[in-house]
């Protein structure tokens, strides 16, 4: 399996071989160069792809399910559009999973209670959803789960367990961090690309052409073109006799823990 610590340990292999020839015979600069950036290369595809399980084991999807089912979920909320995009959900019966930024929730607890009076899920999105955040001390994102759950938990009285990293990138501090908090990572298999474009045929098109039975679709609840996007893509599900189910469900994991 490939793995940062296996691939850390394959390369380091690599490094001292290369070490012990270079005593009998020289070696060439460029030799240690290209296997380094390798390895730099390596470490970063797999920190970026959140699939990849380099860190963490994420759950991404559930290959197992043969049944027309699958999850919604919606980042960096709470914002106005996400009660838009409640109106949507109970207009078409479909249940999902908030990943809430701590800051935000402070703006909209009240909205945090709509999600969970009208039976979604919420899921822990870090404290301050830096760009930086990959870079972080373990520490530092172990407090930031923390003082997230701590908002979620005066407003559920459970324990969250569910967590997803801020762009989906995970590091060994992340690694080390969530060893102490003990959530589960979510990610997902189809992802909109809603963040980075307001193209809604764009948007739309590519959700579709990878909809299959136990997919975990990725939206965000912080835009009207992503509001928009879901009216279509709900219709598009009940045309298509698929069944939206919340993440909980789907990967057979519980979302909360015993009530505090």
């Amino acid at each position: 399996m490939i793995t940062h610590k296996n691939i850390s340990l394959f390369f380091i292999f690599v490094l001292l071989l290369l070490l012990l020839l270079n005593l009998y015979t020289a070696m060439n600069w460029m030799w240690f160069l290209a296997i380094v950036l390798l390895w730099l290369g390596i470490n970063a595809i797999g920190s970026a792809r959140i699939s990849s399980d380099y860190h963490v084991k994420a759950f991404c999807n559930n290959p197992l399910e043969t049944e027309k089912k699958i999850a919604l979920t919606f980042d960096d909320g709470p914002s106005s559009y996400t009660l838009e995009v409640l109106s949507l959900l109970k207009k078409y019966k479909a249940t999902s999973t908030f990943f809430c930024i701590g800051k935000n929730i402070e703006m909209h607890p009240e909205i945090v209670k709509q999600i969970i009076a009208e039976g979604h899920l919420i899921g822990n999105h870090s404290y301050s959803h830096s760009p930086f955040f990959d870079f972080y001390t373990a520490k530092r994102i172990t407090e930031e789960i923390q003082k997230t759950d701590l908002l979620l938990e005066k407003l559920t009285s459970k324990k969250i367990n569910f967590f997803r990293p801020p762009y989906g990138v995970t590091t060994p501090s992340i690694r080390r961090a969530l060893k102490i908090t003990g959530h589960n990572v979510i990610g997902w298999n189809i992802r909109s690309l809603d963040g980075g474009t307001k193209d809604q045929n764009l948007i739309f098109n590519r959700i579709i052409k990878r909809v299959s039975p136990g997919g975990i679709v990725l939206l965000h609840d912080t835009a009207s073109h992503s509001v928009l996007v879901l009216e279509r893509f709900l219709q598009f599900l009940q045309q298509n006799n698929y069944k939206v189910i919340s993440t909980e469900e789907l990967l057979n994991l519980k979302a909360y823990e015993t009530e505090r």
